[in-house]
């Protein structure tokens, strides 16, 4: 008898436990496409943005292209950076005017508490956005953890169902036996089908997303260190800021 046939002639139990696996296998491999698919647009954009962000000098004009690149993780992270920035900028502005302060020219300076707040705000961006890329992964996690014990489940069930037969016949013979047997280990078989590719991918897409990962980590502290050369002023220089020189 061919794979088919011993489906077709298992009983409920077996047809049970193999729609099971075919389920579970249809959609782990539906959600490997996926991510696959969207990690290989996020990467493309990622470097897209990240060439024209070391090459433009002006934040404004990264903004309006980050806005375009809905795929990519980094650009996501420093639209909540330059949100961030744009709001203590202001606020900071607000503040030394309300006290009669001059507005030091060009872009108001920020103080270590405001590069402290940027940097939260876009360490919640990455977590975010790690959550998001990792969206689904734990079903495949699930898949190839429990999928081998669904099918051993229908191998043991198909034995003890052979092993009935044998007992109300009174006699055993291969012949008798051996579909009986095949039809139980075609159910070990599936579960092996669908656990393999589900943890082979499960462990792939987790490295991407620690490439993925160390990419937003790595532009964060870029981002940060640029903020402080460029926007920062101690409070010792602040202090001693004199107004008439």
């Amino acid at each position: 008898m061919g794979v088919v046939e011993l489906i077709m002639h298992s009983g409920p139990v077996a047809k049970f436990v193999l729609a099971v696996l075919f389920i579970f296998s249809i959609l782990s491999w539906a959600i490997i496409l996926q991510k696959m698919s969207a990690y290989r647009n996020s990467r493309k954009q990622d470097r897209e943005f990240l060439t024209q962000f070391s090459k433009s000098r002006n934040l404004t004009q990264v903004n309006k292209l980050a806005l375009e690149m809905k795929h990519s993780p980094v650009a996501r992270v420093f639209l909540t950076g330059y949100r961030e920035l744009y709001v203590f900028q202001e606020l900071a502005k607000s503040e030394r005017e309300g006290q009669n302060k001059p507005v030091v020219p060009g872009v108001p300076m920020l103080n270590a508490l405001d590069l402290k707040g940027i940097g939260i705000a876009m360490n919640k961006a990455i977590n975010r956005e790690i959550e998001q890329l990792s969206h689904r992964l734990e079903f495949l996690a699930t898949t190839g953890s429990a999928s081998p014990f669904i099918g051993l489940f229908g191998t043991v069930w198909g034995i003890m169902h052979s092993f009935s037969v044998i007992g109300q016949q009174g006699a055993a013979s291969i012949g008798g036996v051996a579909p009986g047997i095949a039809e139980a280990l075609i159910a070990t078989a599936a579960g092996l089908v669908a656990a393999i590719p589900a943890v082979i991918f499960f462990n792939y897409l987790n490295d991407k997303i620690r490439l993925f990962t160390s990419s937003m980590d790595d532009f964060s502290s870029d981002f940060l260190y640029l903020t402080e050369k460029n926007w920062s002023i101690s409070a010792d220089e602040l202090t001693g800021y004199d107004a008439n020189s």
